[in-house]
Parts: structure tokens; sequence; C-alpha cells
């Protein structure tokens, strides 16, 4: 039998190992929502959509107004983390400019 050399023995004696991909799942998501109230001005939601939510004048008007007409609207969906700090961000907020605006969090 020929000599082998060590590049051979070591192919031969040993296979490859392939690592299998770990599944990563997507996080749940959930909606930051507004909530209507007769108190707050339009003026101050937008600006919370703007700051907040970091909505263009006219994002910001378009969900302003779905708030006031169908009673709450999605200001944006989110991770949770991100969601509650954003709907936290909010209530404090209106609660230092004294207006009772008021933001859930819905999974979808």
């Amino acid at each position: 039998m020929p000599k082998k050399n060590k590049n051979e023995i070591f192919e031969q004696d040993i296979g490859v190992i392939t690592k299998e991909k770990p599944e990563v799942k997507k996080p749940d998501m959930y909606a930051v929502v507004l909530i209507n109230d007769d108190y707050t001005p339009m003026e101050f939601v937008i600006y919370v959509l703007q700051t907040i939510f970091k909505k263009n004048y006219e994002e910001a008007k378009k969900i302003m107004l779905l708030v006031h007409n169908e009673g709450k609207g999605i200001c944006g969906i989110y991770s949770l983390d991100i969601a509650e700090t954003k709907a936290n961000q909010v209530i404090e907020f209106s609660r230092i400019n004294q207006h009772p605006l008021e933001c859930k969090v819905q999974k979808q």
C-alpha cells in the first residue's frame, strides 16, 4: 500500500462540519396609538407627532385628523421596548404641557 502524506490522511479521517444557521424569529410588533380627547389642541398633537415620531407636517396632520375624526390613530409600529418608550414620552410630554392626551401600545 502506498504511503499517504499528512494532508491525505487528514482529509480522509475528518469530515467537514457545517454549522446550522439558527432560525431568527422576528420580534412581535406593536402599534403606538393616540387616543382623542376634547381638550388637547390639534397643533399640540401635530407637534408631538413631529417631535416624538419624526413625522413630517403632512403625515402628522393626517394622523391628527384621523385621531380627531375616528377617536384614535396609529403613530407608528415598533418593537415592544421602542413602542412603550414612545408612548411614555407622549404621556409625559403631554402632562408637562398640561394636556390629557393619551397614548396606548397595541400588539399587531
